[in-house]
C-alpha cells in the first residue's frame, strides 16, 4: 500500500476590493455576464469571464432548458466559446460569479465537476496553467493558480 498526500493552494480574499486591478475588472465582467444568464428554473445565475493572452475577454452565462440535462453551465459556455473563436490562444484567467433569486449567495461558488473536467482539457492542451477566481454574489473570493488545484488526479488524453 502507498499513502500519498494531496495538497492544493488557494488565496481567499475578503471581497472583490482586495483583488488586483486586473482581477477586479475580470470579476466585474463575470458579474455582468451573470446578469445575462437564462435560469428560469433554478433561479441560480452564473456568469464567467475569461481573459485570453491576446487581451480578448470572452463572456458566458448558464443557459437552462426545460429538459434539465440540455442546459449548460457558464464555465463550459465560456471555455467552448473561447476555443471556437480563438483556437490556440492561451487562457490566462477565468472569473466566475453566482447569484440566486432565492437567497443571498455570500460564499464562493466553484465550478461543478463536469466544468472542472472541461476546463482541465483546455489547461492540459495549452500546456500551461491558468488562474481561476470564483465568488458568490458578494463576499469572499477564492483564487487558485490552476485547474489542477480544483481537480487532483485529473484525467487527460494520456489515458486514452
Amino acid at each position: 500500500m502507498k499513502n500519498i498526500e494531496i495538497t492544493t493552494s488557494a488565496i481567499i480574499f475578503k471581497d472583490i476590493s482586495e483583488l488586483a486591478t486586473e482581477d477586479q475588472m475580470l470579476m466585474q465582467q463575470a458579474i455582468l455576464a451573470r446578469e445575462k444568464a437564462y435560469a428560469p428554473y433554478s433561479k441560480f445565475s452564473v456568469g464567467a469571464a475569461l481573459l485570453l493572452a491576446n487581451g480578448e475577454i470572452i463572456f458566458g452565462s448558464n443557459q437552462e432548458n426545460a429538459a434539465y440535462p440540455s442546459g449548460m453551465c457558464a464555465e463550459r459556455v465560456v471555455i467552448w466559446s473561447a476555443g471556437a473563436r480563438f483556437p490556440g490562444v492561451a487562457i490566462q484567467k477565468l472569473a466566475i460569479s453566482a447569484k440566486s433569486a432565492h437567497s443571498l449567495v455570500d460564499k464562493p461558488v466553484g465550478p461543478c465537476g463536469a466544468c472542472r473536467q472541461s476546463l482541465f482539457e483546455y489547461e492540459f492542451k495549452q500546456e500551461q496553467p491558468f488562474e481561476i477566481l470564483f465568488m458568490g454574489e458578494l463576499g469572499e473570493v477564492v483564487k487558485v493558480p490552476s485547474v489542477k488545484s480544483l481537480l487532483p488526479f485529473s484525467f487527460d488524453n494520456s489515458y486514452l
